[in-house]
């Protein structure tokens, strides 16, 4: 039997989505033995294109880079920048680093960021990153770019360091999207992509910095979580990203790693149309959520209870003021519909329970679960009364004032709650514009008060994520942000 037919014979066992024939591409390198293995949690929704969160996928996969990368606390620091400096409000410099290659051997230069940089801004849609940011991007000269922005923006370095900003070389761009296959820089090479099924990356051997100890990465896309456990158990992955809570005890403790998260299961409520769009109704689903029942039936324990929509990631956060709450009206027979995705397992199991709590309240509950790329554009479209959601409350730039704007301003990118309110949108503008610091800080927990005391969204919990990890291999990245997985020292032992 081939090593490809045991992988896919191993998972047709448990009945579930089998991982497919991505994982054998490795073996026309010859190197077999040293290629990772990697289950992912969700297929590319939009073919990969860096302007979207594939742009997540390219990152942890070491492929695509950025001018800035992030430390632990959210800091700015080199990545294809060297160094940067504030030439005025509005304006920053940015030096490149020297004797960089793009994967198709054309030089890093300051006219291919600003290409890059520039189709990031005119992007339909645009990158999260970039709401409610007018950027514009030049060339000082050959190896310095300059950025400014309209308004005043103490954050563009780190917002530089959005995976969604990846620097590739200027062919990516030239089909009006853009390719990230051979034009990256990273120490791994995306060689080749299989649709929604798999992706194959090769050691960049002329890579600017230390080589990757890995001949490469052979990607599948396994949005069932109990084929991805099983993946881990079977010893046909060494890499699997989100185990369901619900498989973790069924798995070796030494494979099983828990990763604190800043993310917060949310349940969105639509204040636009429908029911939800009457205050005293959004109070009565506050008051129903019993977040300690989801910790402990869904999640196991392996989550925290949600005080607000930042979680302990930000320890500054629990540091909140105190909130006025609207009272409870009467939902006796109001119906409304509940949605939410299978991509991440825990989801559906907490739409179970929630529509319990509801209908105690009195609603009447349709529920939708669908896999995620299919349930998208509706959730951002209004066509739900409430949606359950994973979010990531700092993933593009360390700071959650993006995130904040991009789901909660009046032209917020990802506003499923379709939610617009003046006061917010001063109060996050006011944020935006402060330096960091606890100033900073100070101000966009006065905005999560303004979002929480509307009930535009209800925090349930903050989420911890199980990696899993086989005892082969080491040096993968336990990452919060979720921006690195396989680096340049992945290895196996």
């Amino acid at each position: 039997m081939t090593t490809n037919a045991f992988r896919l014979g191993a998972l047709a066992a448990v009945g579930t989505l089998t991982l497919t024939a991505c994982f054998s591409s490795g073996a026309a390198s010859g190197d077999t033995e040293n290629r990772a293995r990697v289950a992912m949690l969700q297929p590319p929704r939009s073919g990969l294109s860096q302007f979207s969160d594939d742009a997540f996928k390219l990152s942890r996969w070491s492929t695509a880079e950025t001018l800035i990368t992030l430390d632990d606390l959210g800091d700015a620091e080199p990545g294809l920048a060297t160094g940067w400096n504030r030439v005025d409000d509005r304006t920053w410099s940015f030096d490149l680093r020297p004797d960089v290659s793009f994967h198709n051997g054309t030089p890093l230069d300051a006219s291919a960021v600003v290409t890059a940089l520039t189709a990031a801004t005119t992007a339909a849609p645009k990158p999260r990153i970039l709401d409610g940011v007018e950027l514009t991007v030049s060339a000082t000269d050959d190896d310095t770019v300059a950025v400014s922005t309209k308004d005043i923006d103490p954050l563009v370095p780190q917002r530089l360091s959005s995976p969604q900003l990846s620097i590739l070389a200027p062919e990516a761009y030239s089909g009006g999207g853009s390719d990230p296959v051979g034009t990256g820089t990273g120490p791994f090479v995306l060689t080749a992509v299989d649709g929604t099924s798999g992706a194959t990356l090769d050691r960049n051997d002329d890579y600017w910095g230390e080589p990757a100890k890995l001949s490469g990465i052979d990607v599948d896309f396994v949005p069932d979580g109990t084929a991805r456990a099983a993946a881990l158990r079977n010893g046909t992955a060494d890499v699997v990203e989100a185990i369901p809570v619900s498989q973790a005890d069924n798995i070796d403790r030494s494979l099983v790693h828990e990763v604190p998260m800043p993310r917060t299961n949310t349940l969105y409520l639509n204040t636009a149309s429908g029911v939800f769009s009457d205050p005293a109704m959004r109070a009565v689903a506050r008051e129903a959520v019993d977040e300690d029942r989801l910790v402990d039936q869904v999640y196991e324990g392996r989550a925290d209870i949600a005080n607000g929509l930042l979680g302990p990631a930000l320890p500054w956060a629990a540091d909140r003021p105190a909130r006025t709450e609207t009272p409870a009206g009467d939902a006796t027979g109001k119906t409304i519909t509940l949605a939410t995705f299978t991509d991440r397992a825990e989801l559906p199991e907490v739409a179970v329970l929630l529509q319990q709590e509801l209908e105690a309240k009195g609603f009447v509950v349709n529920q939708v679960v669908r896999e995620y790329q299919f349930i998208e554009t509706d959730a951002l479209s209004g066509a739900f009364d409430a949606f359950i959601l994973s979010r990531a409350t700092v993933l593009d730039s360390g700071d959650p004032v993006a995130y904040m704007y991009s789901d909660f301003a009046c032209d917020g990118s990802f506003n499923i709650s379709q939610f617009c309110d003046p006061q917010v949108d001063a109060a996050l503008d006011g944020a935006s514009a402060t330096e960091p610091g606890n100033e900073r800080r100070a101000a966009i927990l006065a905005a999560e008060k303004l979002i929480l005391e509307r009930d535009a969204a209800i925090p349930m919990l903050h989420e911890r994520v199980v990696q899993g990890e086989s005892e082969a291999i080491t040096g993968v990245a336990r990452d919060p942000r979720e921006r690195i997985l396989i680096t340049n020292q992945t290895s196996f032992e």
